[in-house]
């Protein structure tokens, strides 16, 4: 008996300003022509509106507790199961949860991307590819001062201050452990276009081939 078909979904971590994100784009560019979304997990922090500003303003970003993997791993699966879903929109202001959603269609391929994708088992289990961005420290640092500095207005000792004591070190704890569960890491992220290359031409091949479950 026939049975349905199965969206390829693909699995994007990576450091701050590792360039997982230009992977990410470079890919979706790739098949824009074709059935392709974005789920990214910055869209899915907690909802805080509970708790006072004050508090909201404590919230450590790059904590695996930061974000609300049970409402993604929900719409990624019903986006697997070709059900649309209404995305969340974090206001970063607020430090909440937005009242507004964006309806994402199902499509035939979906890019799961964030610095945390790969940490949960549960996400890990319901993609077909995974890949980590792996660049050095020094440029991730760099990356990142000049991105907040340039698009957020901050300045480059808080900027440091923020890298130096949460930063890093939930990167090393959380982030850079979530390596060994890859199939592919790409190193330099965006400028590696060998490496973009190849998984173009890879997921190319498994939609070809997964025309069933």
């Amino acid at each position: 008996m026939e049975r349905e078909r199965k969206p390829v979904v693909i699995g994007i971590a990576g450091g701050s300003g590792s360039g997982k994100t230009s992977v990410t784009k470079s890919i979706f560019e790739s098949f824009k022509n074709r059935s392709i979304l974005m789920l990214e997990q910055d869209y899915y922090y907690k909802d805080q509106s509970h708790l006072p500003f004050e508090e909201r303003l404590m919230t450590n970003y790059d904590h695996p507790l930061a974000f609300d993997n049970d409402l993604l791993i929900e719409h990624l699966q019903q986006l697997i199961y070709y059900k649309s879903v209404e995305k969340p929109v974090y206001d970063y202001k607020m430090h909440t949860r937005s009242s507004e959603t964006i309806t994402i269609a199902p499509k035939d391929v979906i890019i799961v991307e964030g610095i945390l994708v790969l940490e949960d088992e549960r996400l890990r289990n319901l993609m077909d590819i995974k890949l980590y961005v792996d660049t050095d420290a020094d440029l991730r640092i760099i990356r990142r001062m000049l991105r907040d500095i340039k698009e957020r207005g901050r300045s480059i000792e808080s900027v440091i201050e923020q890298y130096v004591n949460v930063v890093r070190p939930m990167h090393n704890q959380f982030i850079e452990p979530t390596k060994r569960y890859a199939d592919v890491i790409i190193p330099e992220g965006g400028h590696n276009h060998v490496a973009i290359d190849l998984m173009v031409t890879k997921i190319q091949t498994i939609l070809e081939q997964k025309t069933f479950l």
